[in-house]
């Protein structure tokens, strides 16, 4: 009998991508440990709800502040109208303009309520998915949330159109956040266009969150501008900039700051590399990976895709130091580059046991004594004993 020790302790046909990616069918189990696995499973769902509902806050907040800016400026209207020397015409005409305005209001106001109401009803189908979910059907429920794992990691690449018709094919739109993500891709493309003023919008559009939260993406934006005033050499027009944009920042940012306002003197074409490395390309990706950084925290997304999350908790119990060796089975996914790239920064798996597994057949001889009546059989000189008959052999 040609036996091998399996690097990972476990037989080879547990070490394919479906062990690495937890959510492959369950195989039948005891109910009390589909129970279990069910109420893990509804613990990794943060972010599944969390999202949506950050969406129809933001929706409400920035519809709330449309209503509190019109009534004020009608209200500020009727008043000069009440309180002014006016002629009937003009009163007229004052108040005709007013009218045009509050029906400008129930436009918006309209719009406003069915985006609030499409956002409610996108966290409702979120919470009848997770109410669905039961032993019997959990099958089928981790394969939809595999396709959600893989829309949300789409959507992160910027594989948008895939994205879409993966969700579209398989009637998951209001489980997965296509339209949040549409809306961090016109700031992405702005700023791989190096335009700012998106990105300069939305954060206007969070100011208070972001303060909050102690961002400093605004001020590389302004930073960002303002280097390009310096590129084009229009220096008393980044002076301006400075004083207008910039000096509200010098409390918190002095050394920045100082350091950009430097290359002024320095200028683009600068060999000196601590103001050479502001006017590089790589700023504007930096200030891309920032936007992505900021936009996760402001939904309460985990900052790594969901997919790498889920592959490196199978990696980790696969991942011993054999699985670097050039002897490693072809059918470990730590075979691979991508996959050793995505484990690199796991610890390795503290296997207690391993187990024999035959040379050619790679099943363990467990199994194989399980099948056969408590017999094994040596696929190459077909001698056959009992497995209770087998002594263990340490080998270090």
């Amino acid at each position: 009998m040609d036996v091998e020790m399996h690097p990972n302790g476990n037989s080879p046909t547990a070490t394919n991508l479906a062990a690495a990616l937890p959510t492959a069918t369950p195989t039948a189990t005891a109910p009390s440990s589909k129970l279990s696995q069910l109420a893990e499973s509804l613990k990794l769902e943060h972010q599944f709800l969390r999202v949506p509902f950050e969406h129809y806050k933001k929706t409400i907040r920035a519809n709330h502040r449309i209503v509190e800016k019109e009534v004020s400026a009608v209200i500020s209207g009727v008043s000069d109208a009440a309180d002014g020397d006016m002629s009937q015409d003009e009163a007229v005409q004052h108040l005709s303009s007013i009218v045009s305005r509050l029906q400008g209001l129930k436009r918006k106001l309209e719009e406003g309520t069915r985006t609030e109401h499409l956002q409610a009803q996108k966290c409702r189908a979120r919470l009848d998915h997770l109410e669905s979910v039961e032993v019997e059907n959990l099958s089928e429920w981790n394969n939809m949330r595999l396709k959600r794992i893989l829309v949300d990691y789409m959507l992160r690449m910027s594989y948008y159109d895939t994205a879409m018709k993966l969700a579209e094919s398989s009637n998951i739109q209001d489980l997965v956040d296509v339209d949040v993500f549409h809306e961090a891709k016109k700031v992405i493309d702005a700023l791989q266009n190096k335009e700012v003023a998106p990105a300069l919008a939305w954060c206007a559009d969070n100011k208070s969150r972001l303060k909050k939260s102690k961002s400093k993406f605004e001020f590389q934006l302004r930073l960002q501008e303002f280097i390009e005033f310096v590129r084009a050499e229009n220096n008393m027009r980044a002076i301006t900039y400075a004083r207008k944009y910039l000096a509200p920042w010098g409390a918190t940012h002095l050394k920045e700051l100082q350091r950009v306002m430097a290359t002024l003197a320095f200028r683009s074409n600068t060999e000196c590399a601590t103001y050479k490395v502001l006017f590089e390309p790589k700023q504007w990706d930096f200030l891309v990976d920032q936007f992505k950084q900021e936009f996760c925290k402001l939904y309460g997304m985990t900052l790594e895709p969901l997919l790498n999350i889920y592959l490196q908790a199978g990696l980790s119990a696969l991942k011993t130091p054999l699985c670097y060796e050039d002897d490693c089975t072809k059918e470990d996914p730590l075979s691979q580059e991508s996959f050793r790239k995505l484990a690199q920064p796991l610890p390795f798996s503290k296997q207690h046991h391993s187990k024999l597994v035959c040379y050619i057949t790679k099943e363990a001889l467990e199994e194989m004594a399980s099948k056969n009546n408590g017999k094994i059989i040596c696929p190459r000189t077909s001698l056959v004993c009992n497995y209770s008959d087998v002594v263990k052999a340490y080998i270090s």
